[in-house]
């Protein structure tokens, strides 16, 4: 599967953005999704992922309350709403997918996914 991230962009601090990750070229119901993001000068962090039926009960505790993930199976498309963006969220975000089931032990890892993204930049201005 190949995975296109879109939607990122500069905004203020308090607004929302809608990122988009659209698959192709293979059965998207088949994965399992996350977002990761990774700022300037710091590893690459789990933000949250979705199953393949569309739930979603893995998030980063720091993350819980601001970062909402969906899916559309439909349109091959799963979408990350941030909203309340912070200074401090300004990173590369990158979509991954993989097709073994997710686990609380693994789904943080980035050696879980098998594939990814080219990232989209969401840059917050104070």
């Amino acid at each position: 599967v190949q995975l296109q991230a879109s939607g990122g962009g500069l905004v203020q601090a308090g607004g929302s953005l809608r990122l988009s990750c659209v698959a192709s070229g293979s059965t998207f119901s088949s994965y399992y999704v996350a977002w990761f993001r990774q700022a300037p000068g710091k590893e690459r962090e789990f933000v949250r992922a979705i199953t393949k039926s569309g739930s979603s009960p893995y998030v980063a505790n720091s993350m819980a309350g601001r970062f909402t993930i969906s899916r559309d199976n439909a349109k091959n498309t799963v979408y990350l709403q941030i909203n309340g963006l912070e200074p401090e969220d300004t990173a590369v975000y990158y979509c991954a997918a993989t097709t073994r089931p997710l686990a609380v032990a693994r789904v943080a890892s980035t050696g879980t996914y098998a594939y990814w993204g080219q990232g989209t930049q969401v840059t917050v201005s104070s």
